[in-house]
């Protein structure tokens, strides 16, 4: 597959970045495939399976951003294997009840398929979101 097509896997998992910057959820749907599997990972604050675009944008995208003000997440390197794309990443916000600042190094591993992501794998260092997270009662 050409990788300037807009189905390509790259670019296919760059739309969802650029929607989800956006919170464009109806844009960030459509990269998805109806029975995609959308996983995060265990000890993250909304860490668990979540299945169908609906379900990850009501259930995933929703919940950060009733958590966090300024949730972004900054995709920057790609690495690409045929229907394979890790991306590494970064996520910037502010808690909104601690009012902690959040930068933490993160891994995204998108599987695509016929122009639609099928499935997403997180990895990030879980213990400085849910320190982020936590209120101080200092």
């Amino acid at each position: 597959m050409n990788q300037t097509d807009e189905n390509a896997p790259a670019a296919v998992v760059r739309r969802q970045y650029l929607a989800s910057a956006a919170g464009d959820l109806e844009a960030l749907r459509a990269t998805m495939a109806p029975d995609v599997e959308w996983t995060e990972m265990a000890g993250f604050p909304l860490a668990g399976t979540y299945r169908t675009p609906t379900g990850v944008t009501k259930k995933r995208h929703g919940r950060t951003r009733r958590d966090w003000d300024g949730w972004a997440a900054h995709d920057d390197t790609y690495v690409v294997d045929g229907e394979n794309v890790v991306v590494l990443a970064s996520y910037t916000a502010i808690h909104k009840r601690s009012r902690k600042p959040l930068n933490v190094h993160v891994a995204h591993h998108f599987t695509v398929r016929g122009g639609l992501i099928v499935r997403f794998e997180q990895f990030v260092a879980t213990a400085l979101v849910r320190d982020a997270a936590e209120h101080s009662s200092d």
